[in-house]
């Protein structure tokens, strides 16, 4: 029986109709670590450190397909919600038109200054061209992967997360494929890896669009829309913290790799590299389960049904806490083996590897939480405090951390910075929850 977003819903009912948002972020970070995993062992150190020096620049470039998937899916939502489902079509198809044209704007203006970007990352003689290179290939499709990140917000709220992940699969697999036959096979190098990756852009964020854009079973369809400037600003407010989040985990990366190129060389970022992409995989746990809850919850609120609001937070709390611990633990037993499988060929890469990572890993007994916390919010469409939380633990407090512990604790402080800054925004998620309680009556 298919699981309604009107549904009152059980921990059983709310796994189930979150768990192919999981899945399908899970598999989207997999296959951005097979990438990593062919280009350390098959291209090299030098080629893995340049690919991730370049990739926290193109992810904030594209970081607009976040902030309007999660951001237009609560108005959407919502207004689902309030039983206006023409209108819903309306904001829908709106926003996949302005992330097409926004994809091409910020393609243009990141091939532009691609070269220019590089430089001032301190990239070295033999990291420059690679970076341009697999930059130059992953802005070529970026439209793509901004739709991608619409899309997956969207399948949710159309009550279709099944198909998203169908597709999110898909896409997976053209990139696993691909990555082989280009970099083991045919021995293309960086652009191999770029090729691949840019193919399975192109899946997952085209083949949405054919279903959308015609009759189809779900809630949403693409349909003619003027630009509707009241939702696209409430849509940019909502988002805010989606787009800061990751504008700010891309300026942070670059700050990170900064400071690890002076502290550590080259063997610094190629060891946050792999850092970066295990974290990916463990936190998509984290961003699943909120792409997931989220319209569930702007539903309910859009319905003031209360009651399910109080149920679906408290439900919500107690599964990121025991993932969140679940975590920590497999994240110290796992570190070694990480490692292995990375840059096993290097013992002393590896060695630095196994340590930041262990070290690391204690962020994800509080990411969930936070994470969940600023997507709740943005259900809820106060992008403000959303905002706020986005903010303080992906800038402001990691910006803090990065800079003053390696002062103290030289290497040490760079894998303990997101620990201490997800500890502090805690703190300031805990106290927003307790403060905003008697607005939305969730506790």
């Amino acid at each position: 029986m298919s699981i309604q977003l009107s549904d009152h819903f059980s921990y059983q009912r709310l796994l189930r109709f979150v768990f192919p948002s999981v899945v399908m972020m899970i598999f989207t970070s997999v296959y951005g670590v097979v990438d990593g995993l062919f280009v350390s062992n098959y291209v090299g150190k030098a080629a893995f450190a340049a690919v991730n020096l370049i990739i926290p620049v193109l992810m904030a470039l594209g970081s607009l397909g976040f902030m309007i998937g999660t951001g237009g899916s609560a108005i959407v939502s919502k207004t689902l919600g309030e039983q206006d489902r023409p209108r819903a079509n309306q904001y829908f198809s709106m926003l996949i038109y302005v992330t097409l044209a926004a994809g091409v704007l910020c393609a243009a203006a990141g091939l532009a200054l691609l070269r220019p970007i590089t430089l001032s990352l301190g990239a070295e003689a033999d990291m420059v061209e690679d970076c341009v290179l697999y930059g130059q290939i992953i802005l070529a499709v970026l439209p793509a992967f901004m739709l991608q990140n619409v899309f997956q917000s969207f399948f949710v709220t159309a009550e279709k997360p099944g198909l998203g992940l169908t597709i999110t699969v898909a896409a997976g697999l053209t990139n696993m494929v691909l990555d082989f036959l280009f970099i083991a096979v045919f021995r293309w190098g960086v652009a191999g890896a770029a090729l691949a990756t840019a193919a399975s852009q192109v899946v997952g964020g085209v083949l949405p669009l054919f279903y959308f854009g015609r009759e189809n079973p779900s809630l949403l369809r693409i349909t003619r829309a003027g630009i509707q400037w009241a939702v696209l600003g409430k849509t940019c407010s909502n988002g805010s913290s989606e787009l800061m989040s990751n504008l700010s985990m891309s300026l942070v990366s670059i700050l990170f790799n900064f400071q690890l190129i002076h502290i550590a060389g080259q063997n610094g970022v190629a060891a946050y590299g792999v850092i970066m992409y295990v974290d990916f995989v463990f936190v998509s746990v984290f961003l699943g389960y909120s792409i997931g809850s989220a319209p569930v919850i702007g539903y309910h609120y859009g319905a003031r049904d209360y009651g399910e609001l109080r149920n679906l937070l408290k439900k919500s709390l107690v599964i990121v806490t025991a993932a969140g611990v679940g975590m920590v633990l497999l994240g110290q037993l796992c570190a070694g083996g990480l490692s292995r499988l990375f840059v096993g060929y290097d013992a002393a890469l590896r060695e630095m590897t196994r340590r930041g990572f262990r070290l690391f890993a204690v962020s994800f007994l509080f990411k969930g939480w936070n994470i969940f916390a600023s997507a709740f919010f943005t259900a809820l469409n106060n992008g403000a405090a959303s905002a706020a939380i986005s903010f303080l633990r992906t800038l402001l407090f990691q910006v803090a951390a990065v800079l003053l512990l390696p002062l103290v604790l030289k290497l040490d402080g760079i894998w303990l910075a997101v620990p201490l800054a997800e500890t502090l925004a805690l703190a300031v998620a805990a106290v927003l929850l307790a403060r905003l309680r008697g607005r939305y009556h969730y506790l």
